[in-house]
């Protein structure tokens, strides 16, 4: 028999499914918390109840498939690991394009003279000595290196010389914003860097657990990783290029969604601890976006689904707005929930709450509780950032007594940023406990902490609700509508139809919220999605019915729908791109940018001819290596040429050759 065993890591679960590949039939699904900062315990305990509940031998698994949203959900947070910039041939202005400024928050930046022209020639020599001593007066936090050099899509000689000197002096991970795109846009090639190079050690470590934990449990099989876009790509590729996996959890979960309910129009609605994310499922295939992956706040030039990806989830940080009415708002960073927290840390959380309850002031910190997540104690801090870690170097605390004064909440902030700690809090997940909808952790707790919640007061000073019930019912009604406006958003972006506004403004329109109602008076108004919704993720059946009767359509929770990213993850294909340009720098002159240099020719046709051979056998090679022995090839050519007195004038060229196949499937 030959098994596929594929698996999710999420910000709250980590899923496992075992599938047979020649019924096409689930034949075991698990689920584990995920595990911070040691993921493979939780990876670990999925794969092994899987197995288990498959009944397989190890041995016999053929191929294994991970997805993860972790990527996404550090970037729609703000979180990864301190990285510098190098950032060669550009105006210093540059840096405020693109979102890159913020992207840094405030990480070093070495701008250098340097780069290339449009054409690929050097503007300036690059100043290796001046690199050397400015990579050596860094502080020992930095944990890698972004690299972007002007037009190095033209010629990446800066950004290699670069890459080399910085490993050599390092041994730290290198990104070169060449290896991520080759199109033109210098800053928002810097942006997918500086991204990239943040998420290497969370990838890096998640594939090292996986990877480990296969090997001890007697799985030989390749390990695959999903890209955005649903192809699969070899564990090696994921490494150097995390940014790719960005959206990978979601790209996995519309192969699944299809897969299981085999629907070819709908929304796919994914709902985790941290995000939702929503994409247009359209004649069985969910569409590419042509401007590249957008999460959170950043455009990437990640080629990936296109998907809304907002900061909605069952652990979303539960915010009361400002004002008389004392309105709620979810999101966009996620809580470790407190009925999760007082199962690991019953003494403490149950203290901190039960002294509360005694008191009609509401505490000050909102008996929060900050919660370490390192083995050891973190280097590179601040002196700030250094005594709050001191004092959480014993265990979690609550957070009244991890920060002392006002001066430390920032550096508290950044130690959670950095992903070195957690802050558990009220979330969706603990009001769903207080409601029986959910009873994974401890409901006690959770009680407890809705019960205070209800106690702090609006703007007229009065209390938010009644008790805990009524607190997690107006939570539940929030995640309701805060979802409903994601779906909205989604289906006004991708109807065909001009609605001649933008779609946030038209979620939130009095005509769609009349419509909704079902209104009728002397206008009499209704709005339903034309599509059904596909609910996926592990809390979906506790939240979407309510989804589905506001939206007016029909509500699909299929089977599987909790571990539907790890049903996706081993469904999918390899799909290897490679892509290059032809410039023309003068008259009868065409030059073909290669990664090995550029060359040149006195046709268009030649120059052509020669690019698509190159990249024709760097996708076939590295989808040959990713395991694919049947390539299918497909070829695409954007030439742009303007009318120069009645002559035509080739201006630039571009082409991407695509290699892909289903992996082999290793038998016997």
């Amino acid at each position: 028999m030959t098994y596929l065993l594929g698996v999710d890591t999420g910000g709250t679960y980590t899923d496992a499914v075992v599938l047979d590949e020649v019924t096409d039939q689930v034949l075991a699904s698990a689920k584990s918390l995920t595990t911070r900062p040691d993921l493979a315990i939780g990876v670990g305990r999925a794969i092994d109840a899987a197995l288990a509940e498959a009944a397989i031998n190890p041995a016999d698994v053929a191929m294994v498939s991970l997805s993860t949203t972790l990527a996404t959900n550090a970037l729609v947070e703000g979180q990864g690991g301190k990285i510098a910039l190098v950032f060669i041939g550009f105006d210093p202005a540059e840096l405020g394009r693109a979102g890159l400024t913020d992207a840094l928050r405030g990480d070093p930046v070495i701008s250098m003279a340097g780069g290339h022209s449009h054409s690929g020639s050097e503007v300036v020599p690059l100043d290796l000595d001046a690199l050397r001593e400015a990579v050596l007066a860094l502080d020992a936090g930095v944990t890698g290196f972004a690299i972007a050099a002007s037009f190095a899509t033209r010629n990446a000689a800066h950004e290699v010389a670069a890459r080399e000197l910085i490993r050599e002096l390092t041994g730290k991970p290198v990104t070169c914003s060449h290896e991520l795109s080759n199109a033109l846009g210098g800053p928002k090639r810097a942006l997918t860097a500086v991204l990239n190079a943040r998420l290497i050690g969370m990838i890096d470590g998640l594939i090292g657990a996986c990877e480990g934990h296969l090997a001890k449990v007697g799985i030989a099989a390749r390990l695959m990783v999903v890209r955005g876009d649903g192809a699969l790509v070899s564990s090696s590729v994921a490494r150097e290029k995390p940014i790719e996996t960005i959206l990978s959890g979601p790209a996995a979960s519309i192969a699944g969604a299809s897969w299981l309910t085999g629907e070819a129009n709908a929304l796919v609605s994914d709902i985790g601890g941290t995000t939702t994310d929503v994409c247009l499922l359209k004649d069985g295939k969910p569409k590419i976006d042509p401007q590249g992956a957008r999460v959170g706040p950043y455009r990437t030039m990640v080629e990936a689904v296109a998907m809304r990806t907002t900061g909605l989830g069952g652990d979303s940080e539960v915010h009361v707005v400002d004002g008389l009415g004392g309105g709620l708002l979810l999101g966009p960073r996620r809580l470790m929930p407190i009925s999760l927290a007082a199962r690991d840390y019953p003494e403490l959380v149950h203290g901190v709450l039960d002294r509360a309850m005694g008191s009609d002031i509401p505490a000050a910190d909102d008996c929060r509780f900050a919660i370490p997540m390192w083995h050891e104690m973190p280097q590179g801090l601040d002196a700030r950032e250094a005594v709050v870690a001191a004092r959480l170097a014993n265990g979690p605390l609550r957070v009244g007594e991890a920060v002392t004064t006002r001066m430390e909440s920032p550096a508290l902030a950044r130690l959670v940023t950095r992903g070195m700690v957690m802050i558990a809090g009220v979330t969706p997940s603990d009001a769903s406990h207080v409601l029986g909808r959910v009873d994974a952790w401890d409901a006690e707790a959770a009680t407890k902490a809705l019960t205070l919640f209800a106690r702090r007061r609006n703007g007229a000073g009065e209390r938010l609700a009644v008790d805990g019930t009524s607190m997690s019912e107006k939570i539940i009604d929030q995640l309701t509508a805060q979802t409903v406006d994601c779906l909205l958003q989604a289906a006004f972006a991708e109807d065909d139809r001009d609605w001649g506004g933008s779609m946030e403004a038209l979620a939130q329109h009095p005509l769609t919220f009349a419509g909704m109602d079902r209104y009728r008076g002397i206008v009499e108004v209704e709005l339903k999605l034309g599509v059904p919704v596909i609910g996926l993720g592990a809390s979906a059946s506790a939240y979407y019915g309510a989804v589905g009767e506001r939206l007016n359509t029909r509500m699909i929770l299929p089977t599987h729908a909790g571990v539907a990213n790890a049903i996706g993850a081993v469904v999918g294909q390899v799909a290897m791109h490679a892509t290059g340009t032809v410039t023309s720098p003068g008259p009868g002159m065409f030059a073909v940018h290669l990664p090995d240099g550029n060359r040149q020719f006195a046709s268009a046709a030649e120059a052509l001819e020669v690019l698509e051979a190159a990249l024709t056998e760097e996708a076939v090679a590295r989808a040959k290596e990713a395991g694919v022995e049947e390539v299918r090839l497909s070829r695409e050519r954007d030439v742009r040429e303007v009318d120069v007195e009645g002559q035509s004038m080739f201006i630039e060229a571009r082409v991407k050759v695509t290699a892909q196949g289903r992996p082999r499937i290793a038998v016997g």
